[in-house]
C-alpha cells in the first residue's frame, strides 16, 4: 500500500509560525513520526510540500495509478482551490484532508473547505495526531476497497 501526503502552503514554516494555533513540531517531525508509522503497518508513504497551488494540482494529478490513496493538508488553498479540488476529484481515489488545527474554531473565512468535498473524510483540530489519524483511516478505506474489488474479480 503507497499513500501520499502533500502539504500545501506554509506548512514548511510548521514550529516557527504561531505555535499556539500549529504547535512546535516541525513538518520534518510530523513526517517523521508518520513514516514510523506507516513503516510498522507496512505502509509506503511519499512526502510532498509546496507553497504553489499548480505544484500541488500536479502532484495530485501524478499519483493517479502510483499510490492507492492521498493524505493532503491543503492548508490556506482548502479556503479557495477549485482547481485543487476538480484535481482531487479528477484522480478519483480515496482521499482524506487533514487540518491540524479546528477550521470550524478560527475565523470565518477558514471555516469552510471547498477541498473537502473531493475528499473521502476530513481530520481537524488534533494537531499534528491527525495525521496518524488520517493514515489509519486512509489503511482501512484502501483496504475495504481491495477487499471489494478481490471479491468481484474471483465472482467473475
Amino acid at each position: 500500500m503507497k499513500i501520499a501526503v502533500i502539504q500545501g502552503p506554509n506548512l514548511n514554516m510548521l514550529g516557527i509560525r504561531e505555535q499556539h494555533i500549529y504547535g512546535p513540531m516541525s513538518l520534518d517531525q510530523i513526517h517523521e513520526q508518520l513514516k514510523g508509522a506507516a513503516a510498522q503497518n507496512g505502509v509506503e508513504v511519499e512526502f510532498f510540500q509546496s507553497n504553489l497551488e499548480g505544484e500541488i494540482v500536479d502532484r495530485i494529478q501524478e499519483c493517479l495509478g502510483t499510490v492507492d490513496g492521498i493524505m493532503i493538508n491543503p492548508a490556506a488553498y482548502s479556503h479557495t482551490s477549485i482547481a485543487i479540488k476538480d484535481a482531487l476529484s479528477a484522480v478519483a481515489m480515496p482521499v482524506v484532508e487533514v487540518h491540524i488545527s479546528n477550521i470550524y474554531k478560527r475565523e470565518e473565512f477558514r471555516q469552510k473547505s471547498i477541498t473537502a468535498s473531493a475528499s473521502t473524510g476530513v481530520i481537524s483540530g488534533f494537531g499534528p495526531f491527525g495525521y496518524h489519524m488520517g493514515l489509519i483511516a486512509l489503511m482501512q478505506i484502501i483496504t475495504e476497497i481491495k477487499a471489494v474489488s478481490n471479491a468481484q474479480q474471483t465472482a467473475e
